[in-house]
């Protein structure tokens, strides 16, 4: 590698730095609300951005890929997060439940404990056996709370593909995770 193209892949990562920090900022910290764990996802997008160019992966839409990694990174961080986060609402809905209301309390003994850790690892898998597209619509609407008008504008796909996909991604997850549910309501 010579050194114009080092310094070439330095103008590339300045000027995408320059060009997309605030408003992947302002992303991250709509749906992170630690400032500190946003910070923290921020600097890893850029490093994955510098990263990425040194490994000599082009990146052609650089705007879009800045995007998707810290869409996965505050997923990651999501599923690192403590049971006490489940206290957001499961849905806008007025009156829903939170899925912390929908889960046995550890406070019951350790049976209940176990149950909500069979659920919660239930959950999980389930949520890995969606195909992408299904699992990100889902994750990002009912999970960080995003509308499907915010996905749209994100994502560039309709909000009617949207519906679709967190429909299938609802039915899977219903019909997956009804057999553990019936396994632990019963007296």
């Amino acid at each position: 590698m010579n050194e114009l193209t080092i310094i070439e892949q330095d103008q590339l990562i300045s000027e995408a730095m320059r060009r997309d920090e605030p408003r992947l900022r302002s992303f991250i910290r709509k749906r992170v609300a630690d400032s500190g764990e946003a910070e923290d996802i921020l600097q890893d997008v850029f490093y994955e951005l510098i990263e990425a160019y040194r490994l000599m992966k082009p990146i052609e839409q650089v705007t879009a890929w800045l995007f998707r990694v810290a869409r996965n990174r505050m997923i990651d961080l999501f599923r690192k997060s403590k049971p006490g986060s489940l206290n957001e609402p499961i849905s806008n809905a007025e009156g829903c439940n939170t899925l912390e209301d929908l889960l046995p309390s550890p406070d019951l003994g350790p049976e209940a404990a176990y149950a909500r850790s069979l659920l919660l690892d239930a959950l999980d898998e389930a949520l890995e056996e969606l195909p992408p597209e299904q699992r990100e619509v889902f994750i990002a609407h009912e999970l960080m709370g995003q509308s499907f008008k915010e996905i749209a504008a994100e994502t560039g796909i309709s909000v009617n593909t949207l519906l679709s996909r967190k429909r299938y991604a609802v039915l899977h997850l219903r019909s997956t995770l009804q057999s553990i549910y019936d396994t632990i309501a019963k007296p």
